[in-house]
C-alpha cells in the first residue's frame, strides 16, 4: 500500500489518499471502509441523455470522479478487485448526484478515503504500507510421494499447488526425481524472492539438492526447515517456528499461528485465558487483558450493527488500549482466524486469572 496524501476533511475526518499495490492491499481496504465512509476515485458510468440519436443505445458510460458515502463493501479476491457500493455525494457531473453507484477498486487505482480511522484500522494501513517492502516467500513441503507449494498472503496462506508420486515399491511407483522435478518447475514459475523447503526426514534436504542442481536459479533463494508434517499442517509449523519472519520482518499469520496456540493453552491448562463476546468483555472491564484477540469479518459485522453480539467492540477495545493491552485483528482467511472464529470470534490472553 503507497499513501500518496494525508489531510483532513470535514468534522475532523481524516483524509487518506492510498494506492493499492497487490491483492492483500485490497483485502486490507475491505476491513477499513464502514457504511457512512467516503471514498473518491475514477469511474465509469453509464449516462443516459435526452437525445434522439442516442435513444436506443441505453446511453454510453463516460469517466467520472466520484465521492460516494460507503453502504457496501465486497473484497472479490479471485477477480482481484474491491467493490464499493453506496450513493453518490459528490460527482464531476451535478446531474449524477443522489445515484446509487458501485465504485470497482483493482490494484494500481489511487482512492481517497474520508472518515474517521479507528486506531486498528491507522494500524492495518500502517502495516500494508510496511509490508510493501517485504520480499515474496513461498513454503514449499515435502515427503516421499508428495509435495505442495503455498504462497505466504497478508490476509493468510493459500496453496499453490500439490504434487503426487508414488515412490518406492509397486506398479504405480516412479522416480522421486520426477516429484523433485515438478517441484522445481512450479517453483521457478512462481518466482518467489525467497523459498522455505519443509518436511519431515531427509527427503526436503534431496528436493533441495536436486532442485539446486536443476533450477540454478533458485539456488540461494531455498532454506529448509524440520517439520513433523507436510500440506497445511507442515506450514502451519513454518510459520509457528517463524522461519517466515527470517524474510520478512514479521508476518501478521505468524503472529497469528503463536497467539492461537498461546490462547488454547490457556484455555486447556484453566490458566489466564477467556473467550466470546461477554466473558471478554467482562476481563476489559477489569484491567486483566493483556491481549485481545479479534476476527476481522466478526469486527467488521458488528461496528455495521448487523452482529448479534450483546456488548459493544469498539468501547472493549478502547477498554483495553487504555489500560495498556494489546490488540491484535485476526485474518479471517487463515487457520487461526477460523479457529478463533470457533471460539465465538473474540478472545483473550490475561494478565492474571480471573475467579
Amino acid at each position: 500500500m503507497r499513501i500518496a496524501e494525508r489531510g483532513y476533511g470535514e468534522e475532523g475526518r481524516e483524509r487518506l489518499t492510498l494506492v493499492p499495490e497487490n491483492v492483500d492491499d485490497l483485502w486490507h481496504l475491505a476491513h477499513v471502509l464502514e457504511p457512512g465512509d467516503l471514498i473518491e476515485g475514477d469511474t465509469t458510468r453509464r449516462i443516459q441523455r435526452d437525445d434522439e440519436q442516442m435513444r436506443d443505445t441505453g446511453g454510453q458510460r463516460e469517466h467520472l470522479y466520484v465521492t460516494i458515502e460507503v453502504e457496501t463493501v465486497e473484497f472479490a479476491r479471485f477477480a482481484n478487485r474491491l467493490r464499493v457500493g453506496g450513493v453518490i455525494v459528490g460527482c464531476s457531473r451535478e446531474d449524477q448526484l443522489g445515484s446509487h453507484h458501485t465504485l470497482n477498486v483493482e490494484e494500481h487505482d489511487e482512492v481517497t478515503i474520508e472518515k474517521h480511522f479507528k486506531p486498528d484500522q491507522t494500524d492495518r494501513i500502517e502495516e500494508a504500507t510496511e509490508a510493501a517492502e517485504n520480499p515474496d516467500v513461498a513454503i514449499a513441503t515435502v515427503e516421499e510421494g508428495a509435495a505442495s507449494i503455498h504462497t505466504v498472503q497478508q490476509y493468510g496462506t493459500e496453496e499453490y499447488a500439490s504434487f503426487t508420486k508414488p515412490t518406492g515399491k509397486g506398479e504405480y511407483s516412479r522416480p522421486r526425481e520426477e516429484l523433485f522435478a515438478e517441484l522445481g518447475e512450479a517453483l521457478s514459475h512462481l518466482d518467489a524472492d525467497a523459498v522455505i523447503l519443509a518436511g519431515p526426514g531427509f527427503t526436503k534436504r534431496d528436493a533441495r539438492d536436486y532442485i539446486e542442481e536443476e533450477y540454478r536459479d533458485l539456488g540461494d533463494d531455498i532454506t529448509t526447515v524440520d517439520t513433523s508434517a507436510v500440506g497445511d499442517r507442515g506450514v502451519h509449523e513454518v510459520l509457528k517456528r517463524g522461519a517466515v519472519d527470517e524474510v520478512q520482518k514479521e508476518t501478521r499469520i505468524s503472529k497469528e499461528a503463536n497467539l492461537i496456540d498461546d490462547l488454547t493453552e490457556n484455555i486447556a491448562t484453566g490458566a489466564k485465558a477467556t473467550y466470546g463476546p461477554e466473558d471478554v468483555a467482562e476481563a476489559a472491564e477489569f484491567g486483566a487483558v493483556e491481549t485481545l484477540l479479534v476476527v476481522d469479518d466478526r469486527l467488521r459485522t458488528e461496528r455495521q450493527g448487523e452482529g448479534d453480539w450483546e456488548i459493544d467492540v469498539n468501547e472493549v477495545i478502547r477498554s483495553v488500549e487504555r489500560q495498556g493491552g494489546d490488540v491484535v485483528v485476526f485474518s479471517s482467511e487463515f487457520a487461526p482466524g477460523e479457529q478463533l472464529a470457533n471460539l465465538g470470534g473474540i478472545a483473550a490472553i490475561l494478565r492474571y486469572r480471573l475467579q
